[in-house]
């Protein structure tokens, strides 16, 4: 008798096993992206297509500058992968064993232009323009954490006009932040990413920047060394190289650094 006394407890043990086992494995993975605001809507549209077809992960995004986003890994943030939009910061990253050195590359490449309100009548030749009365705010990221801004230093100064447009300048904490400023009229042309520009209808492309001016654009992709979740993270990584993605990014104005 005592022994058919056991037998209901030992299926309840064994029914709570399975549960708890059941349960854990029903969570949601929750993957933290910092990347590049200029690639926030691509990144949008992915995330929705990503979670479709994984259930089991969530991705929650940090856009911002990429120096800014750098300096926050370096001091310990909770990321699992980087999308920087230089290769310097990676490579910084990559120097001080944060990033995966088997778990990194160049994704994607794209191109500097200035930008101007949609509703102004006046062109822009080219840099030299800029020294004109008319223009009399320029908006730019920050350099030193924004690489549409340093590109755009690096251009300018190469133009021999960096010094010289100094007065007019604004600064912007990200590379959106630069487009919102020539959106609302606060700046009367500002630099940008060609793929930041065609996702606004109020502003348009007055002048292509010189590619020879300036350092290429590049965007670095790699996992964090320390992520809790490597084999979802991993699995991401190779999600954004693939045709499905690389599309969307086309989309919006990149160009794939690989051949598709």
């Amino acid at each position: 008798m005592r022994s058919l006394r056991i037998f209901p407890v030992l299926f309840l043990f064994i029914s709570l096993v399975f549960t708890g086992c059941s349960t854990a494995s029903d969570e949601q993975v929750e993957l933290t992206i910092s990347a590049a605001a200029s690639l926030t809507d691509a990144m949008k549209e992915i995330q929705a297509s990503y979670e479709a077809q994984h259930p089991a992960v969530k991705l929650t995004f940090n856009f911002g500058g990429s120096g800014a986003l750098q300096k926050q890994i370096e001091q310990g943030a909770p990321v699992d992968l980087f999308l920087s939009a230089a290769a310097n910061n990676m490579n910084l990253l990559l120097d001080q064993n944060i990033i995966d050195a088997k778990q990194h590359m160049n994704l994607l490449t794209n191109k500097l232009v200035v930008v101007i309100p949609d509703d102004q009548s006046d062109e822009i030749q080219g840099l030299e323009d800029l020294k004109d009365t008319r223009i009399k705010m320029i908006a730019v990221g920050i350099p030193e954490s924004v690489p549409a801004g340093s590109y755009a230093r690096e251009a300018l100064m190469s133009a021999g006009l960096w010094d010289i447009l100094q007065p007019k300048m604004v600064q912007a904490k990200d590379v959106r932040q630069v487009l919102q400023y020539v959106e609302t009229g606060n700046a009367d042309a500002g630099f940008v990413y060609e793929s930041d520009a065609l996702t606004s209808a109020k502003v348009k492309i007055a002048l292509p920047v010189d590619p020879a001016i300036y350092t290429p654009v590049e965007y670095p992709i790699g996992v964090i060394k320390s992520t809790k979740h490597g084999k979802e993270a991993a699995e991401l990584y190779n999600y954004l190289q693939s045709k499905e993605a690389l599309d969307v990014f086309v989309k919006y104005g990149f160009t794939p650094a690989q051949s598709l």
